[in-house]
């Protein structure tokens, strides 16, 4: 029975250790092979992450591996060259990024690893929607939601009504012109604010 349940955290522990790098990509150029991946997965638009990379030879770590190599990143025809910086691991290596949409992100390597030529081009796993993990669930857009925006203007609107109609109060009488010029400003801020809400709205669909 002991035997039994220790095989069972030994399989659970060694399936556990695989799924950390499920999307990481690997390949082999000469002696050395160059896994590719996300730090954190799935990666998620808006939210900081970064390129992760492990170069090894026979299983050891190979260090300063990025001296005569260069990582490129790329999405559709727009690419970025990275700037690597060395983990505390031999052989690991990572950039920062924070990826702007969905989508697939290439990967491209090209340079020299200790004089052996290096041109590849790794597709690293897909960009996902923030909207995959968020809770509680907002718009896909990000963007303040519109009946919310409704019901801010329509209290601006009752504001601007009692106050040109004199019901705010006898005190307020004498500052009555001064507070209507404000209202009425802040109601055209809060149109222009749900027009530009809209257009974002409409530019991102």
């Amino acid at each position: 029975m002991n035997k039994l349940f220790i095989a069972i955290i030994a399989v659970i522990v060694v399936t556990s250790g695989v799924s950390s790098v499920y999307a990481h990509k690997t390949v082999i150029v000469g002696p050395y092979e160059i896994e590719v991946g996300w730090r954190d997965e799935p990666p998620l638009v808006s939210q900081q992450n970064a390129v992760v990379f492990k170069i090894t030879q026979d299983g050891s770590g190979v260090t300063n591996a990025f001296r005569d190599l260069t990582a490129t990143i790329k999405s559709g025809s727009v690419s970025k060259q990275l700037d690597i910086l060395s983990d505390v691991r031999a052989g690991h290596y990572y950039s920062k990024i924070i990826p702007t949409k969905v989508g697939t992100l290439v990967v491209e390597l090209k340079g020299t690893i200790n004089g052996v030529q290096v041109n590849e081009q790794v597709a690293i796993e897909d960009v996902e929607d923030i909207n995959l993990l968020a809770f509680p669930p907002t718009s896909a857009s990000g963007l303040p939601d519109l009946a919310q925006l409704k019901n801010a203007m329509s209290s601006l609107q009752k504001d601007v009504a009692q106050l040109k109609s004199g019901s705010m109060g006898p005190a307020q009488d004498a500052d009555l012109g001064k507070s209507y010029d404000y209202a009425v400003f802040a109601l055209g801020i809060g149109a222009a604010g749900v027009i530009l809400a809209v257009v974002a709205l409409i530019k991102r669909k």
